[in-house]
């Protein structure tokens, strides 16, 4: 089965650039894309179950009525989702995707992605849902769930689309992180783009013997690699170092073994994640 460029859409100010980058993946990998889009059939908070408030005389009634309200619902939804779906589509054609997919489910976003993973080679989410508040230090409740369900690629996009050309990796030597390494080196989604490998911490020895490698990794693959060490805290470290670099493009491992592990553990996660106004592509 070929794995697919997967675009989660939503009726959030996000969901064009969801299109446009899942778009620019594809084209690049030269993979198949798809979008989907989740219905999830729970009611919102607030509307609430209101059987146990039906009087006697009329709770059949209003029971019927209530059912049907559900009914008529479900139906809007699956209808916008179709809508949102066809724009997509039609979105990625114009951008040269002529076969892109359309997918919808019903059910919980997480699980789903959970149960579809297999189909795809990378996950395309916009940085907030449409559930989620608008304030900007709001992250989308949904996203670190699916970093630790799901087990492919996962690019994180702000709300505009803008043509990667210089990527940074937060480098600390880990598996995951030697991993996504090699991984830019052979993938043709970073073919032509400048690479910086950034490690935060002491400048020793085995970090630097680390970096070589990388390097050289990158270098034999034939793309133009930058090494650096910072000493910092690591988020603020890292986003200095890309808004210095007119970074364009974060990569990083979602588990690692040094303090960057605690991007994706702690409170750091929530703070990387929110910060990030560049894409974020986390790797496992």
């Amino acid at each position: 089965m070929n794995e697919h460029v997967m675009a989660c859409i939503d009726g959030s100010g996000y969901a064009t650039a969801v299109c446009d980058y899942a778009a620019w993946a594809s084209a690049r990998l030269e993979a198949p894309l798809t979008f989907l889009h989740v219905i999830d059939n729970h009611p919102p908070p607030e509307a609430g179950n209101l059987s146990g408030n039906i009087g006697l005389g009329s709770r059949e009634h209003l029971l019927e009525e209530l059912a049907s309200l559900d009914e008529r619902r479900a139906k809007l939804a699956q209808e916008q989702g179709r809508v949102m779906l066809d724009a997509a589509r039609q979105r990625a054609k114009e951008a040269g995707i002529d076969e892109a997919q359309a997918r919808q489910r019903n059910g919980e976003l997480v699980e789903t992605l959970h149960e579809l993973e297999g189909e795809a080679r990378l996950l395309v989410l916009g940085k907030r849902g449409e559930s989620a508040h608008v304030a900007a230090e709001h992250l989308g409740s949904n996203l670190e769930r699916v970093v630790r369900a799901v087990h492919r690629p996962i690019l994180m996009v702000p709300d505009t689309f803008s043509a990667p050309q210089r990527v940074m990796i937060a480098f600390d030597g880990s598996r995951t992180t030697r991993k996504g390494v090699e991984m830019i080196a052979a993938s043709p989604l970073f073919a032509g783009l400048t690479c910086h490998v950034v490690t935060v911490g002491a400048d020793i020895a085995d970090i630097q013997a680390q970096l070589d490698w990388a390097i050289d990794t990158l270098n034999d693959a034939g793309i133009q690699a930058h090494k650096a060490i910072r000493a910092g805290e690591v988020e603020a470290t890292l986003r200095e170092y890309q808004r210095e670099h007119a970074i364009d493009l974060l990569v990083m491992g979602a588990y690692g073994h040094s303090r960057i592990r605690q991007l994706l553990v702690g409170s750091t996660t929530t703070a990387m994640l929110r910060n990030a106004d560049v894409p974020l592509l986390l790797l496992r």
